[in-house]
């Protein structure tokens, strides 16, 4: 399955789990003349980006635990020993999480739950660090897995910490992401009306809600409730799009036909999860892939949808 990657905001609110940043708000200082959505954009966007960056930690304590007995910790029997995954630097995007943390739009409850993702972080980054090289080098062969049991009792500790601070920062930053949403597209709509620009925002939107539903890892059992609820919408919304499409040819580039192929494989998926009453591990699991495949091509033909209509 898969794990959660949060996307960048775009200006188009396009993005979702694998987006690019908005080029005008990547790593530049706030200005006296910009607006509060824009505020929001760039706050939101060096969340991302230390999320995104520090997924490495979750996919490592993944590794880990597929071939450890976390209640006993490694043996130096085990059929395969995988070792973890090596970290990324992100002392940068610790810098940006932290300096946005005091800048507006105040996010009280976000902003104090990135304070305890990252003190977590740190505290986990350095034994995954040790441990992997451990691994790697194989020393484990010459100790007698002395050092990797030194590690686990670490490990044990800190891994589960840094993941519970990990789900509170992504329940809390979708919170703020659908505030900002909601926002963008009420100002393209006071600008525009709802035509080409708000039906593609609006349209991702309600993808990226159901998107955010579908199971992982972590997560393989599917809310079956809320994510009937959220195809329901995300299949108004491409409707709704289809209809100005009909009464307005060629007003999307490309994208035209990515949300109802999107919603015809979910939908198909649906099915699937309904038979296993919501267990992605009873066999739908192997789809989520290909429509995590099939969203980040429709993130990408997004940023460009209404850029060469006629």
């Amino acid at each position: 399955m898969r794990t959660t990657t949060w996307l960048t905001l775009s200006a188009l609110l396009a993005a979702t789990p694998a987006l690019a940043q908005t080029p005008a708000l990547a790593g530049k200082p706030a200005s006296a003349s910009e607006s509060p959505e824009q505020a929001t954009i760039r706050k939101l966007n060096a969340y991302v980006g230390l999320l995104n960056r520090t997924l490495r930690a979750q996919e490592s304590l993944i590794r880990y635990q597929s071939w450890v007995n976390m209640k006993s910790g490694p043996t130096g029997r085990e059929r395969i020993i995988y070792g973890l995954y090596s970290l990324y630097d992100v002392r940068g995007e610790i810098a940006k999480a932290e300096a946005a943390m005091s800048q507006s739009p105040a996010m009280p409850e976000l902003d104090s739950a990135m304070k305890g993702y990252i003190a977590a972080y740190q505290a986990l980054a350095p034994t995954v660090t040790e441990a992997e090289g451990y691994y790697e080098r194989q020393d484990y062969r010459t100790d007698k897995m002395e050092q990797g049991k030194a590690l686990h009792s670490k490990l044990a500790v800190a891994g589960p910490t840094f993941q519970a601070e990990r789900a509170k920062v992504d329940a809390l930053f979708r919170i703020e992401k659908e505030k900002s949403d909601m926002a963008e597209l009420a100002a393209i709509e006071a600008r525009e009306g709802r035509k080409a620009r708000w039906h593609v925002a609006n349209v991702m939107i309600e993808a990226r809600k159901v998107m955010g539903l579908l199971p992982t890892d972590a997560k393989p059992v599917v809310d079956m409730p809320a994510f009937n609820a959220a195809l329901a919408r995300y299949g108004t919304a491409v409707k709704d799009m289809d209809g100005f499409s009909a009464a307005n040819p060629n007003s999307f580039h490309v994208f035209e036909g990515r949300p109802r192929s999107l919603l015809g494989k979910l939908r198909e998926f649906d099915d699937k999860l309904a038979k296993a009453k919501g267990d992605a591990r009873r066999g739908a699991g192997r789809d989520v892939t290909w429509i995590v495949n099939d969203y980040n091509t429709m993130v990408s033909t997004a940023q460009t949808a209404t850029m060469f209509s006629r």
